[in-house]
Order: structure tokens, then sequence, then C-alpha cells
């Protein structure tokens, strides 16, 4: 298995996307739901095939996980008003998607060993890493500062 922590995003031309998609979202619990609809209403008029309900909880697992772990402050960002903490991105070519969520943090992700399978949390990037094709994440550099988390997903050819 291909090790996903501190791999790049792999080669894609963003210029060759055939389409493209982002949105800000602030730095509040409802933002996954704000995520989750972006990303139905967005892959409805892409055709993904049967990867779209991945792709919705690969998008909700990647916000919540930027949201509890990345945004400064304990409690900081279940009520903050102010502008967007993370953003998600969806990309999109012929034979793949990619989902991206950009944050703040400067920290690793860190997958958790469990096996507490009935714990109600901690297993986010598990479940990223079951049901993507491949995930990794980078430190963001120049005037960006935080980190991407990415899952890449292959599509199947249009018949």
């Amino acid at each position: 298995m291909l090790k996903p922590l501190r791999q790049g995003l792999p080669p894609l031309d963003p210029a060759a996307a055939s389409n493209a998609a982002s949105c800000a979202l602030p730095a509040r619990y409802e933002a996954v739901r704000e995520a989750r609809r972006f990303t139905r209403r967005t892959l409805g008029q892409w055709d993904v095939g049967d990867r779209f309900d991945d792709i919705c909880l690969v998008v909700s697992e990647l916000v919540t996980n930027a949201l509890r772990h990345a945004v400064p402050g304990e409690t900081d960002y279940l009520v903050a008003p102010q502008g967007p903490a993370v953003r998600l991105h969806l990309m999109r070519w012929t034979g793949r998607l990619v989902c991206a969520v950009r944050d703040p943090s400067h920290e690793t992700p860190v997958p958790r060993d469990s096996d507490d399978f009935s714990a109600e949390s901690g297993r986010g990037l598990f479940l990223v890493d079951s049901f993507s094709d491949g995930w990794g994440w980078h430190p963001l550099a120049g005037a960006l500062s935080g980190k991407v988390v990415w899952a890449l997903f292959r599509l199947q050819a249009a018949e």
C-alpha cells in the first residue's frame, strides 16, 4: 500500500482539468453540511458515475478533520463568524477527480490506530483511505499558510 502521509498531489495539470469548483467554508460545524451540499450540487453536474457517495463521504471527513484538528483554538471554530477557515476544492479530469481541503494548520494529519469500533470519532482518515483511491497532504508555500489534504478518485470512463 502506498504510504499516503507527506505524499504530494499526484501529477495532475490543473489547466487540463475538465471541471473545477471551490468554496470557502466558515469556522463552524455547519460548514460540514455546507460542504456536503456544495459537493452534491457540483457532482450532480459532473459525471462521476458510482463514485458519487464515496466522494461525498470523503469530503465530509476531510472538512470535519480540518475544523476539528486544524482550526486554531479549541472552541473558536464552533462559533467564529469571521471569514473562511477552510477551503474545499473539487477538480475533475477525464478519468479522475481530486477533492482537496486547505486549512491553516501546519500539523501533519495522522490516522489513529484504534481497535474501538464503537468509538464515535477517530476514524476519519481511515475512511478517507478506504473510500478513495489514494490520499495525501502537502504544506503550502509562499503567501499561503497551512496545508492541503487531498483524496484522489478514479472515475469509470463513460460508455
